[in-house]
């Protein structure tokens, strides 16, 4: 199993640019596909991004490609997730996902483990 805790959210400006953090316990961080989503008040939740548990594949929600860029660091159980030219629309609270498997999926159900989630803001 692993815990995961997300970390970065805050208040940011419309264009300003955020990172967030997902840290992973275990010692098994490395054979995970990690992902993240999104859930805005009165909304589905989102896909937004996932790696591969070797970082070689990514994949990408439509509308935030070319703004959004997920990474990890195995060494620090830790995937990133790099936001810039944020919008009003950004505004959700990020949370990270998790599964023991080597593919990437952009479905929530295909994920097992979550965090808490970190408020994401953007003020326009």
């Amino acid at each position: 199993q692993v815990q995961l805790e997300e970390s970065g959210g805050g208040l940011v400006q419309a264009g300003g640019s955020l990172r967030l953090s997902c840290t992973a316990s275990g010692r098994t961080f490395g054979t995970y596909a990690m992902a993240w989503f999104r859930q805005a008040p009165e909304k589905e939740r989102e896909f937004l991004a996932a790696v591969s548990w070797n970082g070689d594949t990514k994949i990408y929600g439509d509308f935030v490609k070319g703004r959004f860029t997920i990474s990890r660091d195995n060494a620090k159980n830790t995937v990133y997730l790099q936001m810039n030219s944020l919008k009003p629309e950004d505004t959700a609270i990020y949370y990270c996902a998790a599964d023991r498997t080597v593919l990437v999926f952009s479905t929530s159900a295909q994920y097992g483990y979550w965090g808490r989630g970190t408020r994401v803001t953007v003020s326009s």
